[in-house]
């Protein structure tokens, strides 16, 4: 089966890598010619641990290919994945303009049988709108030919791509009611899942597009309610670690997304969750849970920043600060809406001098923040600093040599944003220290 995947961010780029690894014939299409002349020359733009030799093996097997000619590739393809994409407007809603221009070039390009399949997160109903889009150009070109829309969320977490996408919790698939055709074949594409049992959930179009909103909304809101804890233990002296065990524990609960820290970032949950509640209230309706996330996160963020002025005697001006991790999430470079870079901004504002390293996100945060000093490891970071600030919790943050931080550090203070630190360990090391929610 040929398939094709419009688009080559990081949804495009391991949607169509991983169906090539199953032995589909993938070619995956971008406008932006340098990015495509870079792909072919195997530099991938993202980091994403594992992505760089599939794409490679797949590249030499033959069975991946990168081109800029979108209407070659549509022609040769029996199903187009569309993974451009899909930015949120000032007011929370979604601009589908990407999706628009390349659902009228499908519609200006095909002349056999298609299924087209959104794998952008987009709001309810803009299947339809690609149907409206296609079926008008072909109308303007008085062309007949038979093509189906299908909706098939993607569920990956950044720095966990591959695995989510070889062995899946589920895969959804949404159809028009009576499309046997387009559900065989979606079927059949994903077919190597099979042997690992994986469920399908077949459904119609609407269903498979809200599921992903549902399902990032409730991780999101998981989140912000841990968050919400860890405020009233900070208030009544309790561990909010211990109880987010108590409570993932419960097997109605899990223990997934029960971890307080700095609040949710990236380029799903703020996105989504300002999109549901933006869909939501176009229906007439409030999505009260999901509005109290997102102001639940945004002023987790802001107590995030007094901690750390706490931490310097209520004073920042002129204090120097070490932020260890920029990334939204270890294992990735992504910093959009990362609670990193409102923490550095708020510091900023408050007249600290940043000393920061990141793993892999240094170079676009530097250049979105070039007031903060980027350094070549956490060691150089935490030069002169008068407080250790842990942001993302990359696994080289969790073995620090404390007594070299010690020795290399001005003050001997840490801001543990993530726990994964013990107060008492600290204090046997010299540190005092401030948690989240302990």
């Amino acid at each position: 089966m040929n398939i094709t995947v419009i688009g080559t961010g990081y949804v495009g780029l391991v949607t169509g890598a991983c169906f090539s690894e199953f032995g589909v014939q993938v070619t995956c299409v971008d406008k932006l010619q340098e990015k495509i002349e870079a792909l072919q020359r195997g530099e991938i733009p993202i980091y994403e641990p594992g992505l760089d030799e599939i794409v490679a093996r797949n590249v030499r097997g033959g069975r991946l290919s990168f081109t800029t000619d979108t209407a070659q590739a549509i022609d040769q393809a029996l199903v187009i994945f569309l993974a451009v994409g899909t930015p949120a407007a000032e007011d929370g809603s979604t601009d589908l303009r990407f999706i628009e221009g390349v659902a009228r070039e499908i519609g200006q390009s095909i002349d056999s049988y298609k299924v087209v399949v959104t794998k952008s997160t987009v709001p309810v109903g803009t299947s339809d709108k690609i149907r409206g889009w296609i079926q008008e150009e072909l109308d303007r070109r008085g062309d007949k030919t038979r093509f189906s829309v299908a909706s098939n969320p993607e569920f990956l977490r950044e720095g966990a791509a591959i695995g989510d996408f070889m062995r899946p919790d589920r895969v959804v698939i949404g159809t028009d009611a009576g499309d046997d055709q387009a559900i065989a074949i979606m079927k059949d594409l994903y077919r190597p899942l099979y042997l690992n049992e994986t469920p399908f959930v077949e459904t119609n179009i609407h269903t498979a597009e809200l599921s992903k909103y549902a399902a990032n909304a409730f991780l999101a809101t998981k989140i912000s309610f841990i968050n919400e804890i860890s405020v009233l233990c900070e208030s009544v002296g309790g561990d909010v670690q211990a109880i987010a065990r108590a409570m993932g524990l419960d097997r109605r609960i899990g223990k997934k997304f029960l971890h307080a820290g700095p609040g949710f970032g990236g380029s799903c949950f703020p996105k989504d969750t300002q999109s549901a509640a933006h869909f939501a209230r176009e229906l007439g309706h409030e999505f009260a849970i999901v509005e109290a996330s997102i102001r639940v996160n945004e002023r987790q963020r802001k107590r995030m920043v007094e901690k750390v002025v706490d931490a310097l005697d209520g004073d920042a001006r002129g204090k120097t600060v070490a932020v260890l991790g920029l990334s939204f999430k270890p294992e990735t470079d992504d910093i959009r809406e990362a609670p990193a870079l409102s923490i550095v901004r708020g510091l900023l504002d408050r007249g600290a001098k940043i000393r920061a390293y990141d793993p892999a996100a240094m170079p676009e945060a530097g250049r979105l923040i070039p007031e903060m000093r980027l350094c070549k490891d956490a060691y150089e970071a935490l030069a002169d600093a008068e407080v250790m600030v842990i942001v993302t919790e990359w696994n080289e943050f969790r073995m620090i040599d404390l007594a070299r931080a010690k020795a290399l550090m001005a003050e001997s203070r840490m801001v543990d944003l993530r726990n994964i630190y013990d107060r008492e360990r600290m204090a046997e090391a010299g540190f005092q220290y401030w948690g989240v929610g302990r």
